[in-house]
């Protein structure tokens, strides 16, 4: 019977490997994303070059520049992606397979991508899909036509909770950091 349940719990143990699927499948969506962006970043700097034109009339070149930073928010936008699914691929590996020992020794990893739990791994993942939502909403926001007062204040509005959603992504990250006074008198000396 001992030796049916450690064969079981061998089983159990090493399904965990099904998850490199899961992790080859997101570092390829992340150079695939990597990939698109570069394409299309090479393809607006070509777009680009006739902007000095000096044929071109004031309202072209001005339509130009908007669809311009339209197009480099969206070239952002895809890069943010690709990170958020090489993040999600690197810290899967972390978390079910093994420490990758080069992010552990690396100087220049600075603990971006080292994983040590659940937690942190959903931490970084939210810190990249914020910066995503923040991208398209600076993108929609070019786009928007504010015909109106209330347009304005749905605008302002919605830049006020990006800010809220940074100070409170960002306190939640020095919090638990520094002991607080009370603790330090607390403790015995």
């Amino acid at each position: 019977m001992k030796s049916l349940e450690k064969l079981f719990e061998g089983a159990l143990w090493n399904s965990r490997f099904v998850v490199v699927i899961a992790v080859i499948g997101s570092i390829a969506a992340g150079f695939t994303m990597f990939f698109m962006a570069t394409v299309d970043t090479y393809y607006l700097i070509l777009h680009m070059l006739n902007y000095a034109s000096p044929e071109m009339a004031a309202e072209v070149r001005k339509a130009l520049h908007d669809d311009t930073i339209t197009h480099i928010v969206e070239v952002v936008d895809g890069y943010l992606l690709a990170l958020v699914m090489m993040i999600f691929g690197l810290g899967m590996y972390e978390l079910f397979i093994s420490d990758i020992d080069e992010a552990q020794g690396s100087k220049t990893s600075s603990k971006i991508l080292v994983i040590n739990d659940l937690d942190d791994l959903k931490n970084r993942l939210a810190k990249v899909i914020l910066m995503i939502l923040i991208v398209l909403l600076f993108e929609r926001a070019i786009k928007m036509p504010l015909t109106g007062a209330l347009d304005l204040l749905y605008l302002g509005g919605a830049i006020a909770l990006v800010g809220l959603a940074l100070y409170l992504t960002h306190a939640a990250e020095g919090h638990g950091d520094k002991p607080s006074e009370s603790s330090a008198q607390d403790r015995p000396h």
